[in-house]
């Protein structure tokens, strides 16, 4: 009776070590994923790394915002460039897109839609940062 309690305890520690391991393991290939185009959603909305430097990336998330007919807000940049942020209005949405140069040939890119305090439209989000994506 020892045996198999002391077996189960050591087989939960093993699993509950494993278990953030292979977390950490999922992130990295959704990160990898992320390279290549892939969007994802987050708490608040959508995101992606595209291939583009931050100008030409900049270029296409206005292009988008016209597209959508998302009103021009305020536009701010910091770190010489390097981050961009583009803020707008739809509806009864407050948008806002995020650039951030990850290289020379990268950006990582955020999009959220918010429509009140503690509501937000992912999907709006989404087809922002993937229209940002396929016009790379």
């Amino acid at each position: 009776m020892m045996r198999t309690q002391a077996f189960l305890r050591h087989s939960v520690l093993l699993l509950g070590l494993a278990l953030p391991v292979a977390g950490c393991a999922a992130a990295a290939a959704g990160a990898a994923a992320g390279a290549a185009g892939g969007v994802y959603l987050t708490t608040r909305g959508a995101e992606s790394v595209v291939d583009g430097s931050i100008d030409q990336v900049a270029t296409r998330a206005e292009s988008v915002m016209k597209d959508l007919q998302i009103v021009p807000g305020t536009t701010s940049s910091s770190d010489g460039g390097q981050k961009r942020e583009f803020k707008g209005t739809k509806g009864d949405l407050d948008v806002t897109i995020t650039l951030e140069s990850r290289s020379s040939g990268t950006t990582h890119v955020e999009a959220s839609a918010r429509k009140n305090f503690a509501e937000w439209d992912k999907s709006f989000a989404q087809d922002i940062v993937g229209r940002i994506v396929k016009s790379s």
